[in-house]
């Protein structure tokens, strides 16, 4: 959905409530497990946080917070919603003067024991998503040198017809995201 100004509290709200039945908008759903399927762009990108069981849990709480959304161009909505499969959310973006407002449904979480030395989920798109795929983001502990990393793996192709007709810009704003969010991460765990 497009808004030629930043739509108030109120529309995301009722944007939100109108996504909770709906479908995603891809057949693929949990493929980032696994292999990714054929006609997608794939883009994969990592960050070192640091090191140590400290860090690593410094990186799956900011994970949980969604602080690896913390940018000046892109807001998640609801703030606090539950790191939950099925939980739905609205990611606003700003771009060129005009605003986009689309819905993702996280599709399965990982790594939950205390023990395990991975955490994290994929939220895949639904049918109000300009794109449509789905984006996993994990953290990582590594024993053996004791670092840990911030992973962000997506697969996806244009949806809306916007999309389409602006296909190296959604790219660009694709790796834009990718870029400001390992930023984001590595902040939120200095914090």
């Amino acid at each position: 959905m497009f808004f030629g100004h930043k739509p108030s509290p109120e529309t995301i709200k009722r944007f939100l409530d109108g996504q909770l039945e709906q479908p995603f908008s891809y057949p693929e759903v949990g493929a980032t497990r696994a292999t990714t399927p054929p006609g997608y762009n794939v883009d994969h990108n990592r960050i070192r946080l640091g090191e140590g069981r400290e860090m690593f849990a410094r990186a799956v709480g900011a994970l949980k917070r969604w602080n690896m959304f913390e940018m000046d161009w892109v807001e998640i909505f609801p703030k606090n919603e539950p790191v939950v499969v099925g939980s739905t959310v609205a990611i606003l973006v700003s771009h060129l003067g005009f605003w986009s407002l689309n819905a993702s449904r996280i599709v399965y979480i990982f790594g939950e024991d205390a023990k395990s030395e991975q955490f994290g989920f994929a939220y895949g798109t639904l049918t109000e998503h300009s794109e449509k795929g789905e984006e996993r983001f994990t953290v990582e502990y590594h024993p053996a040198d004791k670092s840990v990393w911030y992973d962000l793996f997506a697969f996806s192709r244009p949806r809306h017809l916007l999309a389409r007709a602006g296909y190296s810009f959604s790219r660009r704003l694709q790796k834009r995201f990718a870029r400001d969010s390992l930023k984001a991460m590595e902040i939120a765990v200095k914090k």
